[in-house]
């Protein structure tokens, strides 16, 4: 990128400013798998696929599931027409899972309601599973030109530093709201939303904000006033509490570990997960574990802990192994009715998240 002259005398951000960041934009955008090329026109089902694979998640991680999934499934009908169970096999990894199913979902319900087309309002778009105001705005904008305007982190950022807007978040939120959609264009909504999006990741980065290089750098206000980098403001996160486990990791003379799957809803709902003990502040004596085994064995402990980090807790599990005959009856602890029997050859393609898979792991390298 070049850098661009600072004008010593702040401008108030207005037409101007989106002109500037339109052409910065048409130079500078960045090259992603979901975005058309060229005056090809937005698809609204890549558009929606890319938009629910990137909350929580950043691009780097998502693009080669993105372009997994449309191999896979490259209209709204394929997708609608595979099962759950592939879907959130497809999904392992990208984690927030409730995503991959409100995703099925969504496809089934697009198919059936709206004839395989995205509707085009924010307001329909908003009725349909895993759509919130973001995601709505966003398909809105992009994939159909509205002059809508999606507010992401990134977009909360360039907004509070170009108003240095001080207010902490989240309290500030509907005050960079208001100012953001006084910014939206009419024309070209969608490359003005990509374009924020782009230089909040690139540009207006959250440590070391580059504004030397920022095509906006003159309507700066946080900038002019030399606080860029401490925008937006937060409150200080609580640290997230401990909860831990002891999980069973059975493996059948066969080769095939157990596994269970979890409650529709909740935290990983649908899921398959190595059978444990329930997930509390206080693990319990390993005596007093062993009674929820899932099957009667020899079980040994594996050395060192799994840690996984959720967006509100942290997990450390304590691992169990053992190997157990190929007829071995399941306990009563283990629901019988949500276990299966997987042969270690069809793990990868299985639908575990990856705490599971880090469990599986630390056994299966010591048994």
């Amino acid at each position: 990128m070049r850098e661009l002259s600072i004008q010593p005398s702040l401008r108030p951000a207005g037409p101007d400013t989106v002109a500037a960041l339109l052409a910065w934009y048409d130079r500078e955008r960045r090259a992603l798998p979901w975005r058309a090329r060229g005056r090809a026109r937005p698809d609204a089902y890549r558009v929606w696929l890319s938009e629910i694979m990137l909350q929580q998640t950043t691009v780097k991680a998502v693009i080669p599931y993105f372009g997994s999934f449309l191999r896979r499934w490259p209209t709204a009908e394929a997708l609608a027409a595979a099962s759950l169970d592939q879907v959130l096999a497809a999904w392992a990894g990208l984690g927030y899972y409730s995503r991959a199913r409100n995703l099925h979902l969504c496809a089934r319900l697009v198919v059936e309601r709206h004839g395989g087309r995205f509707p085009r309002s924010e307001e329909e778009l908003r009725a349909l599973p895993g759509i919130g105001p973001y995601t709505a705005a966003a398909i809105a904008a992009i994939a159909f030109g509205a002059s809508a305007t999606p507010i992401d982190g990134n977009i909360e950022r360039v907004i509070a530093r170009l108003h240095a807007i001080a207010t902490p978040l989240p309290r500030a939120k509907p005050e960079l709201r208001r100012l953001a959609q006084a910014l939206t264009p009419a024309r070209r909504a969608g490359d003005h939303a990509q374009a924020v999006m782009d230089l909040g990741a690139g540009v207006c980065t959250p440590k070391r904000p580059s504004c030397l290089v920022c095509p906006i750098a003159a309507w700066c206000a946080g900038r002019a006033q030399g606080i860029a980098a401490r925008l937006p403001m937060r409150r200080v996160k609580p640290e997230r509490p401990l909860r831990t486990a002891v999980a069973f990791v059975a493996l059948r003379q066969d080769g095939s570990v157990l596994l269970r799957r979890r409650p529709e809803a909740g935290l990983l709902g649908g899921m398959l997960e190595v059978p444990s003990t329930e997930w509390t502040g206080t693990l319990p004596p390993l005596e007093e574990a062993l009674r929820s085994a899932p099957v009667a064995g020899n079980w040994r402990t594996v050395p060192g802990l799994v840690g996984h980090t959720f967006t509100h807790f942290r997990l450390e599990a304590t691992v169990c192994w053992a190997v157990v005959p190929a007829d071995a009856p399941l306990t009563a602890s283990a629901d019988g009715a949500r276990c299966r029997w997987i042969a270690r050859r069809d793990l990868d393609a299985a639908a575990l998240p990856s705490v599971m898979r880090k469990i599986v792991a630390h056994a299966l390298r010591k048994a």
